[in-house]
């Protein structure tokens, strides 16, 4: 099968949750093929589970490192994540069935075949009965979330379905800042230790790990093609819908 490798991003949330619910309405269509994509988020940003409707008042009016922080919606599930120091990946594809938990199974091989190559052992977590009342989606791991084995949570990861389609993106905190994640969420959240291992991954070199472990998991072939100044416009008209990506605090 022959999928679509979109260039690394760096760029604001809400336009990248745009391009996600673009690409994910595309091949919902049959109007684009499988998609993978690696990206930033350059202002630092909190995104907001699909079905998350209360969070902290002052996140409305967090700043760091001089610039406001971002509040969007994902078109996704699961609970607040903090996007600065991570890097994200998303895919958008047909999937064979609805089970939820195989899904994640399945999609999640690349992720743990690409970072033992890079020398980082990673398992499915627990699942914990505090996960909803949690703001932070990092606070607690479920069996959707790939952990190290010091039971640190690496990854998180969300979906969302139409028919048999998946949009499944996720964070990996590479080198978050313990003094942000006090400042939105009153704690730590359980951030990953320092391991010299793993800061010592370059993005290029984790970025290009995955890809080919992609390739052999998804038994598929990439074909690195940026975003047209076509579809560009077509994102713009999803952005320009702020009830689906970016929404008021409360």
């Amino acid at each position: 099968m022959d999928w679509r490798l979109i260039p690394y991003l760096n760029t604001d949330g809400i336009t990248q949750m745009a391009i996600d619910q673009w690409l994910f309405d595309q091949c919902h269509h049959n109007n684009h093929p499988p998609t993978l994509r690696f990206y930033t988020w350059t202002p630092a940003a909190i995104s907001l589970g699909r079905n998350q409707l209360t969070w902290p008042q002052h996140w409305q009016d967090l700043t760091w490192q001089g610039s406001p922080i971002d509040l969007v919606r994902r078109p996704t599930g699961g609970r607040a994540v903090l996007h600065e120091g991570d890097l994200t990946y998303g895919l958008t594809l047909l999937h064979p069935h609805r089970n939820r938990r195989q899904a994640y199974e399945d999609l999640c091989q690349f992720l743990i075949q690409g970072w033992r190559e890079l020398g980082i052992n990673l398992h499915f977590g627990e699942p914990r009965r505090n996960y909803a009342q949690k703001a932070s989606c990092f606070a607690t791991a479920t069996n959707a979330d790939l952990v190290l084995d010091n039971g640190c949570k690496l990854i998180g990861s969300a979906q969302a379905w139409q028919g048999q389609t998946v949009l499944q993106h996720g964070s990996m905190r590479l080198n978050p800042s313990p003094t942000l994640a006090e400042q939105v969420f009153g704690e730590s959240t359980n951030l990953p230790e320092k391991d010299t291992t793993l800061l010592q991954q370059p993005e290029e070199a984790i970025i290009s790990a995955l890809i080919e472990a992609a390739k052999t998991c998804f038994e598929a072939t990439f074909t690195c093609e940026p975003l047209s100044p076509k579809e560009l416009a077509a994102i713009k008209q999803v952005k320009a819908t702020p009830i689906e990506n970016h929404i008021a605090g409360n």
